[in-house]
């Protein structure tokens, strides 16, 4: 491994085996949330790989370069409560949890990666102790203030025997998306055992690789995702850290995730067929061969060939660009498809965090929502892809007033104003 910001592992982060093969070549970034403000545009921002590997072990694909994660994670700028649609997500997470397991009110869960306590607050309103670990200090803070107590550091097997030394053992562990995060997975693990009660259950959200291939969601690949989960790998990484995977579901958020369930060795949770049923379609999709991860690649040149030739015309008809939303996955699919401030005039998004700064590396301005109305661009790119039905009806005025928006995955699609 190298020194410094990014420094490249040459195992498996699941498995530990070293038959990695490169499948996948993206452009280089910056890391996808680093936004800048107006005193720092001069600066230079580093970019860093984005190589995909796929493990010949155990199928686990992966980034090998690791970018320090105080740099991703310290200053964040991301928070889960700007967006109703995971607000509702949340909400219904939480609920659904509680009522297949049971869990007594008062009994403890704590979320890894907490954000804002989105999650936590729903689990919270319904009688559950909570508590929060995040490295972002500042948000936090804030949902520390607003009454869910979040710890303002990186989860590990240390920081999980100091909570259970103070709270005691948890009925339920939640990490969303984090778990894709994480170098250390393994480390992980471990904090949860140590954390969890006899039988607490270990609930986890990741992006899910099903979906990534399926719909070429290329975009979802950026450093703070160092892993593209897989249920095959999954449970044998489980199994090789004193857990067991018994259960696992796909859920809609991000374009399509993986919802996994995992208990301690010995514990109390049956298996139900769900991980069996989806390591079978896995296996189908090919999933668990490297070609396929080539083919994927040839997949997205399309993609991009397609969304690069409609802004071209667009720009040469003299007419203007905005997107909507500046999610981490934007940066990707910026930087892949060669797409920067010569294209996209200004970008909107609704979270104050973001407003009044610039993209990452492209420095394109990212302004609130009402600049649509006040500015009035002829056509908006949905960069926040998978909010765009909600975008959509929101900013159905600027439909009905002769804008037209633009969709690029998992299909491209241009919406233009009725009667058109």
């Amino acid at each position: 491994m190298t020194a410094g910001p990014c420094r490249r592992r040459d195992t498996c982060r699941l498995c530990g085996g070293d038959d990695l093969a490169l499948v996948l070549k993206l452009t280089p970034t910056p890391p996808a949330n680093a936004f800048v403000d107006a005193e720092h545009l001069n600066a230079e921002q580093a970019c860093f790989p984005l190589d995909v590997f796929f493990c010949g072990t155990c199928f686990h694909v992966q980034l090998l370069d690791v970018v320090d994660p105080g740099l991703l994670f310290e200053n964040y700028v991301y928070v889960s409560g700007t967006s109703p649609s995971f607000v509702k997500h949340f909400d219904e997470y939480a609920a659904a949890v509680l009522d297949r397991f049971g869990s007594a009110k008062g009994s403890l869960v704590v979320d890894i990666g907490s954000n804002d306590g989105t999650l936590l607050s729903a689990f919270q309103s319904r009688g559950m102790a909570v508590l929060g670990v995040d490295p972002a200090r500042d948000i936090a803070a804030r949902a520390t203030d607003a009454g869910i107590e979040t710890i303002a550091d990186f989860f590990s097997a240390g920081l999980a025997e100091q909570i259970v030394l103070g709270r005691g053992n948890a009925a339920i562990v939640t990490a969303n998306n984090v778990f894709a995060h994480a170098d250390d997975l393994k480390g992980i693990v471990e904090g949860v055992r140590a954390l969890l009660a006899p039988d607490g259950v270990f609930v986890f959200e990741v992006s899910y690789l099903v979906d990534v291939i399926t719909d070429t969601l290329f975009d979802t690949i950026y450093h703070e995702h160092l892993a593209y989960h897989s249920v095959k790998p999954l449970r044998r990484f489980f199994e090789d850290n004193g857990m067991r995977l018994f259960a696992a579901e796909r859920v809609s958020s991000h374009g399509g995730s993986l919802r996994g369930f995992a208990g301690l060795v010995g514990g109390p949770h049956a298996g139900d067929g769900s991980v069996e049923k989806l390591i079978a379609l896995e296996e189908d999709m090919g999933l668990d061969r490297a070609e396929t991860f080539v083919n994927f690649g040839n997949d997205i040149d399309t993609l991009g060939a397609k969304l690069k030739a409609l802004l071209a015309d667009i720009k040469a008809d003299g007419k203007t660009v905005a997107g909507f939303g500046a999610p981490a996955k934007a940066t990707t699919l910026m930087y892949h498809f060669g797409i920067g401030a010569d294209e996209i005039d200004f970008i909107v998004d609704d979270s104050p965090l973001k407003q009044g700064l610039y993209s990452p590396g492209a420095h394109i301005p990212v302004l609130a929502s009402d600049a649509l109305e006040k500015r009035r661009p002829d056509y908006v790119l949905i960069l926040a892809w998978n909010f765009a039905a909600p975008i959509m009806a929101k900013h159905s005025a600027f439909l009905e007033g002769g804008g037209r928006f633009i969709v690029p995955l998992p299909d491209l699609q241009t919406y233009k104003p009725p009667g058109n």
